[in-house]
């Protein structure tokens, strides 16, 4: 039996359904709710969604007073969803994700594959020919538009944005939230490199103890790599001293060769210059995933163009080097 708490969960789904089917409502308000509860910030959400800010907050009153309850608790800086709102949140993400594979499916049929496709990715992702994929997904569907981002802040950015829904797909080096779904895509050790000279280059084999005192190049807070080794550091009671931090893996390189610092990243950069070295220490494993926003894989394009990613990177794995660089090491 039903809690009182649960029936009325259940009683506010059917009025929002029905009130959507019967044309009461219009979507946009839905949207606009859905970016508002992302961004709790109207002029972000009005920004994002390419309308004014009065168009917003007038639309959101239009919903509260359709369903009879308030959504939002709004002041002059801020926007914190209610119980309500809360409650509601899912279940209208799942409406217009249903509503825009309905209308993709419509367009889809005897034209081919249609629509857009946001894929999230790191800068200098070489793992695997991303650039060949798409290039091949491009030509056997010309009528997707796929468009290719990426994030300041690494995995961390690129969570935020597949969570808020404003990339479809993308490639993460960190567990993803509930609702979320993922697959793994690549997996490789965490190695460490130093410069080629350096007195422990001989070494067959080097722990963080070792590492410690040393000046360290890493790349930027809220990549995955990063996120892993701050904390396995912490968990060694180590306090490092970063000279550099880069934009992206294949940075660390020659920074690292350049004498600035020595590093531990997954084994998947270019080494001229420097000396990879086998950890010591247990750390767990450097591992991409590809994750679909929420209800994404409904819609024919995003599925399709994610089977071909999926594809595409099985095939790196399947290659002699694994998509990493034949440079000395």
């Amino acid at each position: 039996m039903l809690s009182p708490i649960h029936r009325w969960k259940r009683m506010f789904s059917i009025m929002t359904i029905e009130a959507v089917y019967d044309h009461v409502m219009d979507t946009r308000m839905l949207e606009y709710f859905v970016a508002v509860a992302d961004e709790r910030n109207l002029t972000r959400a009005a920004g994002r969604l390419f309308v004014a800010q009065s168009t917003v907050s007038a639309g959101l009153r239009s919903l509260e007073t359709e369903l009879g309850v308030r959504l939002f608790d709004r002041d002059t800086k801020s926007v914190s969803l209610l119980p309500a709102g809360q409650d509601l949140l899912p279940i209208v993400r799942d409406m217009l994700d249903s509503l825009d594979t309905m209308r993709s499916t419509a367009r889809e049929a005897g034209s081919g594959l249609r629509g857009r496709v946001r894929v999230g990715t790191f800068a200098a992702l070489r793992v695997f020919d991303l650039p060949g994929v798409l290039g091949r997904f491009r030509l056997e569907h010309p009528g997707v538009d796929v468009q290719l981002v990426t994030s300041a802040t690494g995995s961390t950015g690129l969570i935020d944005d597949l969570v808020k829904g404003r990339l479809d797909l993308a490639f993460v080096a960190l567990p993803v939230p509930a609702g979320v779904a993922a697959e793994a895509v690549v997996r490789r050790p965490f190695v460490a490199v130093v410069p080629e000279a350096h007195a422990l280059a001989t070494r067959r084999t080097l722990s963080f103890a070792d590492l410690a005192g040393e000046d360290w190049v890493d790349v930027l807070p809220g990549f995955g790599n990063r996120v892993q080794v701050d904390a396995r550091l912490r968990e060694e009671g180590i306090t490092r001293r970063l000279s550099a931090e880069v934009a992206d893996l294949p940075s660390v390189g020659p920074f690292v060769a350049a004498g600035i610092g020595v590093a531990v990243v997954p084994d998947v950069i270019g080494a001229v210059g420097c000396r990879v070295v086998p950890l010591s220490d247990r750390m767990p494993e450097w591992v991409v995933s590809l994750a679909v926003r929420r209800g994404g894989e409904r819609r024919h394009a995003i599925a399709a163009l994610a089977e071909a990613l999926r594809s595409g990177s099985a095939e790196a794995g399947r290659s002699d080097d694994g998509g990493r660089s034949n440079a000395p090491r």
